[in-house]
């Protein structure tokens, strides 16, 4: 990314991390736990004013699997009654909370444990899993995301269409082709 955060990038004024943040404040379903690895000194203060609970991941650099289990540690410290956890990843800025909020009622509707997004031919974030999947979740280890346990457990899984989740901002290309797209707009 030439140096610069991805959590930092702007989009439609806001930084990705204020954005998601925000998004996922506005569902007020629970506590909203932001997982911190690299530049947490540069993305603290773009939490600033915020109600949540900020955690910092030492282990960032060993993959994705230790920032659920330090997110999933931290939501259980605060909040030991959870009865679903909702993981959504910074770098998808068209995550609204339209589409979180038509998750949790889809979930309520089918009863499934688990409601993944799909777009492209992946199942994946955002998703929300029941409580019974929570230690499921803590056992991944490495780059293993959600993705593991949603095909483990596909048949108690829900899925809710999200084309624009295929814009994931990982490169830098990623990023000059997503700012290119919302100028043509």
């Amino acid at each position: 990314m030439g140096g610069e955060p991805k959590q930092l990038l702007a989009y439609k004024g806001q930084s990705l991390m204020r954005r998601v943040t925000e998004t996922a404040l506005a569902l007020q379903r629970g506590p909203v736990v932001v997982v911190l690895g690299a530049n947490r000194e540069r993305i603290v203060p773009e939490l600033a004013g915020l109600p949540v609970t900020l955690v910092d991941n030492s282990s960032w650099p060993t993959g994705q699997a230790s920032s659920l289990k330090t997110g999933l540690a931290a939501l259980y410290l605060t909040n030991k009654d959870i009865d679903a956890v909702l993981v959504l990843h910074t770098d998808q800025p068209m995550v609204s909370v339209g589409l979180l909020t038509h998750m949790l009622d889809v979930r309520n509707e089918e009863g499934k444990g688990i409601v993944a997004c799909r777009y492209d031919t992946q199942l994946s974030v955002p998703a929300l899993f029941s409580r019974d999947y929570i230690t499921q979740l803590l056992q991944l280890e490495g780059d293993k995301g959600v993705k593991w346990v949603i095909v483990k457990h596909r048949d108690d899984c829900v899925e809710v269409p999200f084309e624009a989740g295929a814009i994931d901002l990982d490169s830098k290309r990623d990023v000059v082709l997503f700012e290119q797209a919302q100028e043509a707009i």
